[in-house]
């Protein structure tokens, strides 16, 4: 990737409804080589996909929860995450190294439905040895771009002699 696919990036996770023809302006490319550009990031994997950034209050779905869950046995992984994909009030999920094993974000209308859900899903997942809820009281930095830049260089500084 060079610095005009790092700008085409950029721009489209900012501005995912901006046509081709600005988007080419705004990296300086012909539309063409543009539209080649991004069809390439989007092969590479470097582009995943577009969606529509949605208020989940305004759906109904005010209530959030971090949910943290321990297994009582490794090889429930597969199942574990077969099981969490079926729920559609579980909007991400992540494997942690350690314990908890997993951090798994949770929506619902409110307290009593997430309860609901808790007893009669969440608890019942394959594998589960522990749970542990967060209620999310705000959203103190809501889900943003990737930096524009490459990640910074953390090795240590070498010394010369």
């Amino acid at each position: 990737m060079d610095s005009t696919d790092r700008k085409i990036v950029a721009t489209l996770q900012s501005e995912g409804r901006i046509t081709l023809t600005d988007l080419a302006e705004k990296v300086s490319l012909s539309v063409s080589r543009c539209q080649r550009r991004v069809r390439e990031l989007e092969t590479a994997g470097v582009i995943s996909g577009y969606r529509a950034v949605v208020d989940a209050a305004a759906l109904g779905y005010g209530f959030e929860v971090l949910l943290f869950a321990t297994l009582s046995r490794p090889d429930a992984v597969t199942e574990f995450d077969a099981a969490l994909a079926e729920i559609p009030e579980v909007i991400e999920a992540q494997r942690l190294f350690g314990e908890p094993d997993y951090l798994i974000r949770v929506v619902s209308a409110d307290l009593p439905s997430y309860q609901r859900l808790y007893e009669s899903v969440l608890i019942h997942l394959p594998g589960v040895r522990g749970l542990n809820s967060t209620i999310v009281m705000k959203q103190a930095v809501h889900p943003r771009p990737l930096p524009g830049r490459p990640p910074r260089d953390v090795s240590a500084p070498t010394s010369t002699p």
